[in-house]
């Protein structure tokens, strides 16, 4: 056997069970040589008279964890996935999937063609496809309703995200939990079985039927992703629990093909390839990053607090320094509430807060953060204050701790000017709420070292965000964007468009908010601040139509009137006839744009204005854009970012 067995797999034989180990590394993905050597091993089990069961392992951190990425977007080759899964399916010895580490999409798909499932502690199974804009292509939709019911199916396909080995237990997907060798229970498993009339190979289970109202229900929640993947995947589902199984599988084949050509599909291979280089820039992939145990916090307001708790939430110590008794007093409660509001969520429990909330100590002291690896300063946006922070920085921190200021618009150069071994210096521009958000813009000033660089990237991979490079500019990459975007926007007010008609058209696209909503979100008032402290040291920055609104009294949601009016305790926006009277001055004709040509015009200034900052290199390639775009100011997924609609991904 182990003479013709081909290099991507091994097999060997415990007594009568043989072991087929898949080795394929890293991620032991289904390429085309292993897909191929899966039918094989099938052929030299079936044919090996002392075989009575075989055992599906993988080598390394994972069971078989998906596609061949080398083959996104490439045409098909045989043997195709499905003829594989039917082929282990249809085997007369039972296969049994011993999981480890993440069995997803075509992986998890074989599992369910194996006649057992067992699975570690720690795996997890899931069907993400519809992340990638397309749906299983051999047999998630039509397998995972005949295994756990089409609820479950339902679940698991649709929202495109795993589900942990108890749950997936729970729930009819795996068999059994192996808490101790992998390998040895998957056998003793496998032994088991065989002592006991072997239940029906999944593709013949029966499906129970949901009525109507399930699937009106199911329509609403798979709608609100926001692009047909997840719609197309349950109509899947649902043809596939009433038709015979072959016809649920050649409908869903041909489905999966017809969603790897389409543009969703493209933009969404755009942006996991865009994720996957963001985590270590090949410059720095020779590049120790530093030990990071413990981060100093300067600032607990909305946007410290934020940081203090993901950085709680990845493991590291944190020091709060605030500047007196009360405010520091507030700092903990606002990290406190973060928790409170986890706890709601179903996502941490009492004992889970406790432990993250005893990994803080609150000081007005900086001498408390003399033994912190990394300081990272998010107090008021004003130079002078940060400049003071930095000082005592430099006093008390010691000189390889790495400092880091939380600035969003300004000069970096500026707050770290005449501080002691400037190479430790680094921008982290974090994203409120900064727990949840996913983003970090990462920049550097001249004199910042490579090791330090490679240690911002290295705790965005230990916070769980994207990191993305940024040079220097006023509001980096993405206010930069921004700043352009709310200009243009307010150019069509000028011009005559309706304020509800542009918010509208980019809702159309796919934003979760027009402009002139998101501003009344997040308070006009921020953005006024800033353009009038560059207006008081100098600046020429024309007046906004943003800046007669707050100078007006009207901020945003906060104070129940901003681009919108709202109703006391509702966040509802209302056509204001007091914002049409403030501007009707500024208001030069009555234009009529169709939503596409709205949408359009913004989308063509956001590209115009991230070519100008690629061409500056501030931003170092035209997806890094895109992923900013993307997770830090609500550009749909789908529709891959500015620059990869504009063409100009690179």
């Amino acid at each position: 056997m182990d003479a013709k067995t081909p290099a991507v797999i091994s097999l060997h034989k415990e007594g009568d069970i043989a072991v087929v180990t898949v080795n394929n590394p890293p991620v032991n993905a289904l390429s085309v040589e292993l897909r191929q050597a899966l039918l094989d091993a099938v052929d030299l089990c079936e044919g090996d008279d002392d075989v009575r069961a075989v055992v599906l392992i993988c080598a390394g951190r994972t069971f078989i964890a998906g596609a061949d990425v080398r083959e996104f977007g490439k045409p098909t080759e045989p043997p195709h996935l499905p003829d594989v899964v039917a082929r282990i399916e249809g085997a007369k010895k039972p296969w049994i999937a011993a999981i480890h580490g993440a069995a997803l999409g075509g992986g998890f798909e074989v599992a369910m063609g194996c006649r057992f499932r067992v699975a570690g502690p720690d795996a997890k199974v899931g069907l993400p496809e519809v992340s990638l804009g397309i749906v299983p292509g051999a047999s998630g939709t039509v397998r995972t309703s005949r295994l756990a019911g089409v609820s479950v199916a339902v679940d698991l396909v649709t929202s495109g995200r795993p589900w942990k080995a108890a749950r997936a237990l729970s729930m009819g997907l795996v068999d059994e939990i192996v808490a101790g060798d992998l390998e040895a229970g998957a056998i003793a498993f496998a032994r088991s079985v065989l002592n006991c009339p072997l239940p029906p190979v999944v593709s013949e289970r029966p499906v129970e039927p949901m009525g109507e109202d399930f699937w009106q229900e199911a329509r609403k929640q798979a709608a609100k992703a926001g692009y047909q993947a997840p719609l197309k995947a349950l109509e899947l589902i649902r043809f596939g629990s009433e038709q015979p199984f072959a016809a649920a599988m050649a409908k869903e084949r041909e489905t999966f093909l017809a969603l790897r050509q389409s543009d969703e599909a493209a933009a969404l291979r755009h942006v996991f390839f865009a994720e996957r280089g963001a985590a270590r820039p090949d410059a720095l992939r020779d590049v120790k990053p530093r030990k990071l145990a413990k981060a100093g916090v300067i600032g607990g307001g909305t946007m410290g607090a934020g940081i203090a708790a993901a950085c709680l939430q990845a493991g590291l110590g944190v020091v709060l320094i605030e500047r007196d008794e009360e405010a520091l007093a507030r700092g903990l409660s606002n990290l406190s509430a973060l928790f409170d509001g986890a706890m709601k969520r179903g996502k941490l429990d009492a004992a889970g807060k406790s432990t993250l909330m005893g990994g803080v100590i609150g000081s007005m002291d900086y001498a408390a953060l003399g033994d912190c690896d990394l300081v990272i300063e998010a107090v008021f946006e004003e130079i002078g204050v940060k400049r003071a922070v930095f000082a005592e920085l430099a006093r008390h921190c010691r000189p390889d701790a790495i400092l880091a200021t939380n600035t969003s618009y300004l000069d970096p150069r500026a707050i770290v000017q005449g501080l002691a071994n400037p190479e430790r210096f680094i921008g982290l521009h974090f994203f409120s709420p900064a727990h949840i958000m996913k983003l970090l813009e990462i920049v550097p000033v001249p004199e910042t070292a490579r090791d330090v660089l490679a240690t911002a990237f290295a705790l965005a991979g230990q916070l769980g965000k994207i990191p993305v490079q940024a040079g220097i500019c006023e509001g980096f990459i993405g206010n930069r964007i921004l700043k352009r975007y709310r200009a243009e926007a307010e150019a069509l007010v000028r011009d005559g468009v309706a304020i509800t008609a542009i918010d509208a058209a980019m809702r159309d696209f796919g934003f979760r908010m027009g402009p002139f909503e998101a501003q009344d979100l997040g308070g006009l008032d921020i953005a006024y601040l800033q353009r009038e402290g560059a207006r008081a040291a100098g600046e020429d920055v024309p007046e906004t139509l943003g800046d007669l609104l707050v100078q007006a009294g009207r901020k945003g949601q906060k104070t129940g009137s901003g681009w919108y009016d709202y109703d006391a305790g509702y966040r509802t926006p209302r056509p204001s006839p007091a914002v049409q009277a403030l501007l009707a001055e500024r208001i030069s004709a009555s234009a009529e744009m169709s939503s596409s040509e709205i949408s359009g015009h913004l989308l063509a200034a956001m590209s115009s204005e991230g070519q100008a900052i690629l061409e500056e290199g501030i931003a170092l390639k035209g997806s890094d854009i895109d992923l900013v775009e993307i997770h830090g100011y609500g550009f749909p997924r789908w529709k891959g970012g500015p620059m990869f609609l504009s063409g100009k991904p690179q």
